[in-house]
């Protein structure tokens, strides 16, 4: 029997961390979390984790930069990034989804 697929999971949102996890375990996924990214560089082991999943914006370190170490600890693993927060959109990128489609 092939064994389960394991994610490592960080989120400092503990509602976005227990429901990623909920629906991750749901597909099958065995999921280990940490509350923060310095916490899943604690927890991150190549041989387990098949993929790791975080949320970009934490106190202290960031998703990106998490990612990057993750990158040069294991550049096979893939890194899947995410964020409750949008990026701040410009003034012009506001106007061109409030003007009327034009043909």
């Amino acid at each position: 029997m092939p064994r389960m697929k394991t994610v490592l999971l960080a989120d400092d949102g503990d509602t976005s961390r227990v429901t990623t996890k909920w629906f991750l375990n749901n597909f099958g996924y065995s999921v280990d979390c940490a509350r923060s990214a310095e916490e899943a560089l604690a927890l991150f082991d190549p041989k387990i984790h098949d993929i790791v999943v975080t949320d970009n914006l934490m106190p202290g370190m960031t998703g990106a930069e998490m990612a990057h170490i993750i990158k040069l600890r294991s550049p096979r693993t893939p890194v899947l990034m995410y964020t409750g927060k949008p990026p701040r959109i410009s003034r012009a990128s506001t106007q061109f989804f409030n003007d009327p489609p034009t043909r």
